[in-house]
């Protein structure tokens, strides 16, 4: 399985991003998905997760509210959408698989390479 991640980049603060995550298999649709990021000298940490078929959210608290996450099945792809971009959202952005639904890093089995999201004051 493949994943890539792209539409990172710099932005201003208060600004918008949207994220997209392609994933070469064709059962995506069969995986839950998640979006990680990594920030210079911290853990890697989830920012959202969503079920198999989209019924299913989960939102870290620090981006309620301001993003969301989304797939298309049809086109095997998973987004995310970043309103309200703030300078501490800045960071690597991963864009993961896994069997079941979760929030764990640990819990995901296939990992992109990762886009990097850069918010200026």
């Amino acid at each position: 399985v493949q994943l890539a991640e792209s539409g990172g980049g710099l932005v201003q603060a208060g600004g918008s991003l949207r994220l997209s995550c392609a994933v070469s298999r064709r059962t995506f649709s069969y995986f839950s998905m998640g979006w990680f990021r990594q920030a210079p000298g911290k853990e890697r940490e989830i920012v959202a997760a969503i079920s198999w078929n989209g019924d299913d959210t989960y939102y870290a608290n620090s981006v309620k509210g301001r993003f969301t996450i989304s797939r298309d099945n049809a086109k095997d792809t998973l987004y995310l959408q970043m309103n309200g971009l703030r300078v501490d959202d800045t960071a690597v952005y991963y864009c993961a698989s896994t069997r079941a639904m979760d929030v764990r890093t640990q819990g995901y089995e296939f990992w992109g390479q990762g886009t990097q999201v850069t918010v200026s004051s």
